[in-house]
């Protein structure tokens, strides 16, 4: 049996996960487990953290499961957005520059400058994008052209501005109610993938109102009835609900794993371990140790229990072997 394995390929406009055929990926995880982590003597020393906030619980989940292995080791955590990851990757303040969106040309254009090499690139788990709404809420889907009417000043999917959720077909008392609208902020991975996909980097509504973190907007949007906002996945509560969204406003999909590989849901993306490794040489020890755990079982099942998706393991055995 072969594999349809396909870079992330760009569809209506933003990247989704042409990869694999659901079928196969089944049946695949289903013969074959990710490799155990095996730990290895002689490791010791300091690895230091930064970037996405999206991967802020999930780097942190790792951390403590990787310290039972060698509690000597000093792991520090810096989350406050996937665009302080490359500064400090270039400065060398952190060994691992964790984003929730691929490296942008400029970004690689002044790591390159200084390296003579591109950054390292690490997949290390599955998103998917949720469109957050009010436990109470009663609607159950949306297509890009209401999102980019609801978050945008700009439109350029053409729709007309959305206020009110009486906009989006609901009656009763939600008709008159306008929408409060959450949001990342301007160095998040997160706000720069919804700002490039879904409003074709178009302006969002300065109403919008921007959290530090994706904790934050799912808590802001779980006590607002009438709110409505973005993140990770990995950052549900029971006091909200995703909504199935659609490109083409006919064919709409709920946000899972499943969807997500397959690309059918639009909001599908990779998380990103980055590393600075000279071309032909090993990583140190201690960071590729690091990022070994990561990718084995015991990491992915914590990408499991954190609400994030575990990779297909042809995806994981890629990923090792360019370690190698």
């Amino acid at each position: 049996m072969t594999y349809l394995l396909q870079r992330v390929t760009r569809l209506v406009g933003c990247f989704v996960f042409s990869l694999i055929f659901c079928n196969i990926v089944r049946a695949n995880e289903v013969n074959s487990e990710l490799p155990q982590y095996e730990p290895v003597s002689g490791i010791t020393g300091s690895l230091n953290s930064v970037g996405s906030d999206t991967l802020n619980n999930l780097m942190t989940l790792w951390a403590q499961a990787f310290k039972r292995y060698y509690p000597n080791v000093i792991i520090q955590i810096e989350g406050k957005g996937s665009s302080t990851a490359p500064p400090a990757l270039i400065e060398g303040t952190a060994q691992i520059g964790l984003m929730s969106r691929d490296l942008k040309s400029t970004e690689i254009i002044s790591f390159e400058s200084r390296y003579q090499y591109k950054p390292f690139k690490v997949i290390v788990a599955l998103d998917a994008l949720a469109l957050w709404v009010h436990k109470d809420n009663p609607i159950d889907k949306i297509d890009f052209s209401q999102i980019d009417a609801i978050f945008s000043n700009t439109q350029r999917r053409g729709g007309k501005s959305v206020e009110r959720w009486g906009e989006l077909d609901l009656t009763g008392e939600w008709q008159s109610r306008k929408l409060s609208l959450y949001g990342r902020n301007s160095a998040s991975g997160t706000y720069g993938f919804f700002k490039s996909v879904v409003l074709l980097n178009g302006d969002f509504r300065a109403s919008v109102k921007q959290q530090p973190g994706s904790s934050g907007v799912v808590q802001s949007v779980g006590s607002d009835r009438y709110g409505i906002g973005y993140s990770g996945i990995g950052y549900y509560t029971s006091e909200v609900k995703a909504l199935d969204v659609s490109v083409d406003g006919v064919n709409y999909f709920a946000p899972t794993r499943e969807n997500s590989i397959s690309g059918d849901y639009p909001l599908g993306r990779f998380l990103y371990v980055f590393v600075n490794r000279t071309p032909n040489r090993p990583l140190n020890r201690l960071t590729s140790e690091f990022i070994r755990f990561v990718l084995s079982q015991e990491g992915q099942q914590i990408v499991q229990r954190d609400g994030y998706f575990k990779l297909p393991k042809f995806v994981v055995d890629d990923m090792l072997t360019k370690l190698e």
